[in-house]
């Protein structure tokens, strides 16, 4: 199904994922937070996760039942790592009113261990 609603909600999540700017250019990676386990992990262990939330295009009617690339999951040095987008308010209190407008959208990155 080509939802216009959804469909914007899936590009919005991509380049907030990816970390795109307005250009197609790639935001660094910093600031960027993580739990205290993955952390405790070492740097070379945070970026190479960052990267990999980064690269993943493995969405299935499993894993993105709803079409809005908001959830994944990958293996990394043995370990399941987990990540999700939520959608919140401005004032980050409740949750957007609108998640495919931008304008009324904070999207917030986590891994599922932070939930």
């Amino acid at each position: 199904m080509n939802d216009p609603h959804r469909m914007r909600v899936q590009k919005l999540n991509d380049a907030f994922r990816i970390g795109l700017n307005g250009t197609g250019a790639l935001l660094p990676l910093d600031p960027i937070c993580v739990t205290s386990g993955v952390d405790a992990r070492g740097s070379d262990f945070v970026q190479r996760a960052v990267k990999a939330v980064r690269d993943f295009d493995n969405f299935t009617d499993g894993n993105d039942p709803y079409g809005e690339h908001d959830f994944g999951s990958f293996e990394m040095d043995g370990v399941r790592m987990f990540w999700k987008i939520d959608y919140y308010d401005l004032e980050m209190e409740y949750g957007s009113p609108d998640p495919a407008d931008p304008d009324l959208t904070c999207r917030v990155l986590y891994l599922a261990e932070e939930y």
